[in-house]
């Protein structure tokens, strides 16, 4: 490449600089280079463009609804997306929530029978740069058939790679004097090294897209895929990507979101939590959008979860894209003969069949031991490979649906339980991980999301608790959460893991207490000194310079 171009680099983390070379070839570092400078400025847009929406609806106090100027668009019965590759026609079980620097669970979900891995940089993963270079490496050396008894990528369960969303930035990268997005760097180094092998062998490349808000975030992640098609001499629409829709203005834009990635949609993906915390974070100062207690009055089941569940079917299958569903996060008791295996298994089975009835084509589950009971679910309840068929004709799903607020109150132990896992989820952070195992569920940055957006609603609306009625204010917060850590600090075996918990618990305080409702609590956490000063590179060792 001619002409001066400045991309800064921190150096390897402690133990990854073999990892660290293999990635960032001089070939690499230029095709990023390349990359990031050439969106970079569309990457902002976007990001103004979230801020712009919110404010639009902030000072008119209206409402989201299906958008009047792409209305051809839903209405035009003769656009579909393209088919995809046989390895994706077959979407029943994918393994969720797989951070890849976790080479131990990377190698048994890649020996396991499910259809798919969840290859996730984003809500199972903290983006430290040790996690991100171990684990770009990790699938790299999947791609690669460089693991010992592992099945060959061609035959492995087809790597589904999500990388950050666009609201994460890469702390350890600068291109032309800037921080770069997290979701490019990912993307790019997971293209570089590996997009051309898993095409040879009809495996990938496959990505999952996270928190897009809007068909012009889906628009700017097609023009992505077809410029970097160019650049490796791929054909067009040899990516093939799953959009998350996890933000409730999302919901109303699915259509245009599978028309701007149409040559290269691998479907939508459904989900609770993230997308239930998308209406806090949109409209949580708005007393008609007060969200009751989750762990008691929140699921699947409830209006505006089983519209959209039902509307995101429909429109998936009307356009030939495949539909799937959320992650199991309970975990099976060890002791397969016990009443508490059976009553888990019940559980998850139940949920999992309504999305199967509701049409869905697949889903995700954490724990590896579901994966075999949850295809059983799909041969007993589904014929063939997918439910395409199900067109979902008799629904009519209208912005009301979207957006009626289940009824139900506060209490105090849903307000504890928010808590504990608000706290828990800033200490696995500040551990480096990205999730953690808590009353026999996992928990990752979607149940953290809509934890510390419940604790910042109901003491901005001064809800009443229903076991007492007293207020949830901020004194109240102030005591459970010393009451919660103290009640965590029991399983901390040293006195740097206590002082780790206090801190995190310091830091939730900050995020549920604030004037104004910060986004995303990733985002407050990955630029929160604390978290940078544990986990950066650039803070301790000079950058190298290219």
């Amino acid at each position: 490449m001619s002409g001066h171009f400045s991309l800064e680099l921190s150096p390897p983390p402690p133990g990854l600089e073999s990892e660290h070379k293999t990635l960032f070839t001089t070939n690499c570092l230029h095709f990023l280079h390349q990359l990031i400078s050439t969106f970079d400025e569309e990457v902002d847009q976007i990001l103004s463009l979230r801020v712009s929406t919110k404010a639009h609806l902030d000072l008119t106090g209206e409402l989201p609804g299906f958008r009047q100027d792409t209305a051809h668009i839903r209405s035009d019965p003769n656009w579909n997306v393209l088919p995809v590759p046989p390895r994706l026609q077959k979407r029943h079980v994918d393994i969720g929530d797989l951070a890849p620097c976790d080479s131990q669970r990377f190698i048994k979900a890649l020996k396991s029978p499910a259809q798919g891995i969840q290859v996730d940089f984003d809500d199972g993963n903290c983006p430290t740069f040790n996690n991100q270079i171990k684990g770009i490496h990790n699938v790299w050396k999947a791609v690669h058939n460089q693991f010992p008894n592992v099945p060959h990528i061609s035959e492995a369960p087809i790597l589904m790679l999500r990388p950050r969303a666009w609201n994460m930035v890469e702390h350890n990268m600068m291109v032309e004097g800037k921080q770069v997005p997290g979701p490019l760097f990912d993307f790019g180094l997971l293209m570089f090294h590996c997009g051309k092998t898993l095409f040879e062998n009809r495996s990938g490349p496959f990505f999952y897209l996270s928190k897009v808000e809007s068909f012009m975030e889906a628009r700017l992640w097609n023009k992505i895929f077809v410029w970097t098609q160019q650049k490796l001499g791929l054909p067009l629409g040899t990516i093939k990507a799953t959009v998350l829709i996890e933000n409730v203005l999302a919901a109303f834009e699915m259509d245009e979101i599978l028309y701007e990635l149409r040559d290269h949609s691998a479907g939508l993906n459904c989900g609770i939590w993230d997308y239930s915390a998308s209406f806090v974070n949109k409209f949580g100062h708005r007393k008609a959008f007060l969200l009751p207690d989750r762990s008691k009055y929140v699921n699947m089941e409830k209006r505006f979860l089983q519209s959209y569940m039902d509307l995101l079917v429909q429109t998936c299958h009307r356009r030939g894209a495949l539909a799937t569903g959320g992650m199991a996060a309970l975990l099976l008791p060890q002791d397969t003969q016990s009443q508490a295996y059976r009553t888990v298994l019940a559980t998850v089975t139940r949920l999992k069949l309504l999305e199967i009835k509701a049409g869905v084509d697949g889903f995700m589950v954490y724990d590896l031991s579901l994966i075999e009971p949850m295809q059983r679910l799909f041969q007993m309840h589904t014929e063939g490979e997918n439910q395409l068929h199900q067109l979902r004709k008799d629904l009519a799903v209208t912005p009301d649906d979207l957006l009626s607020m289940p009824s139900g109150g506060v209490t105090l132990d849903g307000l504890k339980y928010n808590i504990a896992v608000g706290v828990l989820f800033i200490n696995a952070w500040l551990t480096g991980t990205g999730h953690f195992f808590y009353r026999g569920q996992v928990e990752d940055s979607a149940t953290a999301e809509i934890s510390r957006s419940q604790v910042w609603q109901w003491v901005r609306h001064q809800t009443r608790l229903e076991d007492d009625r007293r207020v949830v204010n901020r004194q109240m917060v102030i005591e459970l959460v010393k009451t919660v850590t103290m009640e965590l600090s029991v399983h901390c075996h040293s006195e740097r893991t206590a002082q780790k918990l206090l801190t995190a618990a310091e830091m939730f305080l900050e995020v549920v207490l604030k004037r104004d409702f910060p986004a995303f609590i990733t985002t407050h956490l990955s630029e929160d000194h604390t978290f940078l000063n544990e986990h950066t590179g650039h803070t301790k060792a000079p950058l190298s310079k290219l």
